[in-house]
């Protein structure tokens, strides 16, 4: 039986397991949900048992585990090492979700009219790296596994991976190979596929402005007393001019400037200006100036305000001059811009800009590096060929204004350049209410997985 065959036979089975999976509340960044994250992780474990690994193990770090499991079926063949990661973002605003982020349902969209998988993670990233299991599942038992493979699953990738460095450092040996394969990315579309080549890196701040030395009545107080929630509110403003430019100083020393041949070539990718409005409902795009759509999501920094609260904010009127406002900024970053650098030179000049009717406290909650891979490696050929065989036509590269940042991390301690393989697309509300994620997409992607193990193996010669 061939692979395509196998899973024909099996995917209604795929689809239940990937539900279950999704039915887990792995919330990394609240501690309410820590026995849930846990459970993912032992599901996880599970599954890779159930595939055929034959070394499974929950490896335990200050934080999550990191799932690790192994096939070597002969040391002489090429490994390749799968990365993933099983916590989810919050779900919050429930109130927003057309049914419970939790509960996966199948809907049928216009981007998706085969059906859609709409539940927390489906796309990020339980329902991409749960791909790779399955096409493991389906190598083993057709015996068409033609690599060694590992996986490295962790649990903390939506807050930054903290652990990830020190099991990694940790573990070369044992992580040792010849391509990494992470599918944690989007393509252009389905008629249009692509492979990404170039990630921003992150530095994600929180600030807190005080006042007063607690809430004032706004009569009595107003307009004598700094209002905290004023004074963030301009020094944000501050921090962009007219052309949408950061302000910080040193912001750009470092940002690597592409050719205009570059350039050109990103923005010969197809995108439709008109068709990208309409999907997000804006009448304009907006961004910083002299430069494309396509350049300020992917080859040129941000600063964005991810929220921002203070002050009364219930039902009806309380007049109240808060003591304290707060806001969550996060900035992305290109090569070679490094996010320790960039939160201190932000720290910097935020306390710099206050007025000193306020106090200003600055934290950084985490970040991580850029990256751009290479769409010459042997990695990268088989990852083409195997797109091109199951989708019928050759992958664009592509790069995204999104971070994974242990893919620095993997360049640098494990030497061997990620291939970033997703399957996803932009439209499938990652982070936020109703995230999905094609059945199709899904499907295709376990046999495009597949094909790149095929296609890897003849690459190599072995």
């Amino acid at each position: 039986m061939s692979v395509a065959a196998y899973l024909e036979k099996n995917k209604d089975r795929f689809l239940q397991e990937l539900f279950d999976l999704l039915r887990i509340p792995s919330v990394s960044a609240d501690p309410k949900f820590k026995g849930d994250v846990v459970a993912a992780a032992n599901f996880v474990k599970n599954s890779l048992q159930q595939a055929g690994a034959d070394r499974v193990e929950i490896c335990e770090t200050p934080g999550f585990p990191i799932v690790y499991g192994e096939k070597i079926i002969d040391p002489n063949l090429p490994t390749v090492l799968v990365y993933g990661h099983y916590d989810v973002q919050p779900a919050d605003p429930y109130e927003l979700w057309d049914s419970p982020a939790f509960e996966p349902i199948l809907k049928k969209t216009a981007i998706h009219p085969e059906g859609a998988i709409f539940a927390r993670g489906a796309a990020d990233d339980k329902g991409q790296f749960y791909m790779h299991i399955k096409a493991f599942e389906a190598m083993m038992a057709t015996s068409d596994l033609s690599c060694n493979v590992k996986f490295m699953i962790e649990g903390e990738e939506e807050i930054g991976s903290d652990n990830l460095d020190k099991f990694v450092l940790a573990n070369k040996e044992r992580l040792k190979a010849d391509v990494i394969l992470i599918s944690d990315t989007h393509m252009i579309g389905m008629d249009n596929p692509s492979i990404t080549v170039g990630l921003r890196g992150m530095a994600y701040m929180e600030v807190e402005v005080t006042g007063s030395n607690r809430d004032l009545h706004s009569g009595t107080y107003g307009g004598a007393v700094a209002n905290p929630i004023n004074v963030l509110c301009k020094m944000i403003a501050s921090l962009k001019d007219e052309n949408e430019h950061i302000t910080i100083p040193g912001f750009y020393e470092k940002v690597q400037e592409l050719s205009a041949a570059q350039r050109q070539r990103l923005n010969e990718a197809p995108f439709d200006l008109s068709e990208y409005k309409g999907k997000l409902d804006i009448q304009e795009v907006h961004g910083e100036k002299g430069y494309s759509t396509i350049e300020r999501i992917g080859i040129r920094p941000t600063l964005d305000v991810n929220g921002i609260w203070g002050g009364y904010t219930g039902e009806g009127a309380k007049t109240v001059l808060p003591s304290k406002a707060f806001a969550k900024i996060s900035m992305r970053l290109v090569p070679d811009q490094d996010w320790h650098e960039i939160a201190t030179l932000f720290e910097n000049h935020f306390k710099a800009i206050a007025p000193a009717s306020v106090t200003v406290k600055v934290k950084a909650h985490h970040g991580g590096a850029p990256a751009v891979v290479s769409d010459s490696s042997l990695g990268y050929q088989a990852a083409e060929a195997a797109m091109e065989e199951t989708f019928g036509k050759r992958p664009i590269p592509t790069r995204e204004g999104g971070s994974i940042p242990i893919v620095a991390l993997f360049q640098k301690e494990l030497g061997s350049d990620p291939i970033l393989f997703g399957f996803g697309l932009d439209t499938d509300a990652l982070h936020s209410p109703n995230e999905h994620y094609g059945v199709k997409n899904y499907l295709i992607g376990i046999e495009t997985i597949a094909s790149f193990f095929r296609h890897f193996s003849a690459l190599q010669g072995k």
